[in-house]
């Protein structure tokens, strides 16, 4: 029998499952799903102390606990079974398709209407991914991602947005979606004045683009994580959508150079509306999603490799994560490694790829990224986050199709080199794929080379070793 005075963290050691329920009563718990904090708050926390923490009357947490142990311990009929939890997700699956196939949206919502109680973030999150395992394009479903969340959007709503402790990825990624609804909020009210606010809105605009950031970090960090869990929905439809807000930002910025007012007005429009609905779905669906799915060790690598990336308006509140908690890391050896023409140390070898005068990528024969060098100026963003990551994961969906074809050509021995070059933000860029082939010829993977070329492209004449003069 639970009391006032029964310890939280043996109520936990007992029935794990409350550990997943007590957040469902009030987002302070979401703490408790840290191990650290069980093991230390927890055995001492009484359930009297958690209601007061968690805005609850003690005979209102009782009673809410008491049920839940109840329904598992017991088999209460309204704890749903494996072949109920399997039908839900048959009736969600046919929403979406019918969403896909023009169905009247307000029929839509009544059918959900019988299924909304339980059905949550992660299980949404969870049919769209198996409706894109089902053949379903990751486009479409982006292109539709808008009435996905009208439909659900009641359900939604009954769930609290996530709340973590300062410094948490989560708290972070929270942090910046209310700076750039300032941001917008300022952008919105000189829409009316617009032709006299030129200047002003070119600076806001410039202000608005740096959730890029915000964008690359999601992409680099917390969609590797989620996706070593088998999720890979999100990165598939919310990169397109990354992809869509970073082309508005530059239609905006050429409309606003040229003064074409009423095209800024309309695209700056467009612009607030899709961040917002971005913002919607990361704080209603993706973190929710990501907070279930993700363990404290897959958090706290999550925070280890966003540094690399920086963030956009804020920094992080606070360290995290708590202090003890322990991840494990590999060890460097310290023995040289024997090769072809040389020998080098562990220190030896990672300082030369470091110094490399350009960025290299080392992806495995099974398309997993194994490798990047960590050089000074990387020319684009990389984390830890994209070891072990398929390498088609790690490029926009637009461009998955020609990476895919190029490893193909390569595996099959019909291609040895692809290159390409492209200016991009006023640098000239030169970007190599070779194939790495073994003694007998067998492919082993992709090395990728990309170098800024600007001053290269412009050398002209000759210039000796011991010619001291600048280029």
């Amino acid at each position: 029998m639970v009391s006032p005075s029964t310890k939280i963290g043996d109520l936990i050691e007992e029935h794990p499952f409350l550990v997943d329920f007590l957040p469902t009563l009030s987002p302070r718990y979401e703490a408790l799903r840290s191990p650290t904090m069980r093991a230390t708050m927890g055995k001492v926390a009484t359930v009297e102390m958690a209601a007061k923490m968690g805005g609850l009357e003690v005979d209102e947490l009782v009673t809410a606990i008491e049920s839940e142990i109840a329904r598992h311990v017991e088999g209460d009929a309204s704890a749903p079974t494996e072949e109920e939890l399997a039908r839900r997700k048959e009736v969600l699956k046919g929403i979406i398709r019918d969403i896909h196939a023009g169905a009247d949206i307000e029929e839509l919502k009544v059918r959900f209407a019988s299924l909304i109680k339980g059905v949550g973030p992660a299980e949404i999150s969870a049919v769209e991914q198996a409706l894109i395992a089902d053949g379903m394009p990751a486009e479409e479903i982006k292109r539709l991602c808008d009435v996905h969340v009208e439909v659900f959007k009641s359900s939604l709503e009954m769930k609290k947005p996530p709340s973590t402790p300062p410094g948490h990825p989560v708290h972070t990624y929270m942090q910046e979606n209310q700076a750039s609804a300032d941001i917008m909020r300022k952008i919105v009210d000189r829409l009316e004045g617009l032709e006299d606010a030129l200047p002003e809105v070119k600076g806001l605009l410039d202000e608005l683009a740096k959730i890029d950031i915000h964008y690359t970090r999601k992409e680099n960090q917390l969609f590797p994580a989620l996706e070593r869990h088998g999720i890979t929905g999100p990165s598939q439809v919310m990169w397109a959508i990354h992809d869509d807000i970073r082309a508005l930002v530059k239609q905006v910025r050429e409309a606003l150079d040229g003064e074409d007012v009423a095209s800024a007005a309309t695209l700056l429009r467009d612009l607030v509306g899709t961040i917002g609905d971005m913002v919607y779905k990361e704080e209603h669906i993706l973190y929710p999603a990501a907070l279930e799915a993700l363990t404290e060790e897959d958090w706290v690598r999550v925070r280890q490799g966003e540094e690399e990336i920086g963030y956009a308006w804020v920094t992080p509140a606070a360290p995290w994560p708590p202090e003890g908690t322990e991840v494990a890391v590999s060890s460097e050896g310290t023995s040289a490694l024997s090769m072809d023409t040389g020998a080098l140390t562990h220190e030896q070898l990672n300082l030369l790829l470091k110094h490399l005068p350009f960025d290299v990528t080392f992806v495995s024969e099974n398309d997993e990224v194994l490798y990047y060098s960590d050089t000074p100026e990387r020319i684009f963003p990389r984390s830890a986050g994209v070891i072990g990551r398929k390498v088609q994961n790690c490029h926009p969906p637009k461009s998955v199709h020609a990476v895919t074809r190029i490893l193909d050509e390569f595996r099959a021995g019909t291609r040895d080199v692809a290159e390409f070059w492209i200016h991009l933000h006023g640098k000239f860029l030169y970007i190599r794929y070779f194939a790495v082939r073994d003694g007998k010829g067998t492919y082993r993977g992709c090395l990728e080379v990309m170098q800024e070329i600007s001053r290269i492209s412009k050398l002209e004449g000759d210039k000796r070793l011991l010619d001291d003069s600048t280029a």
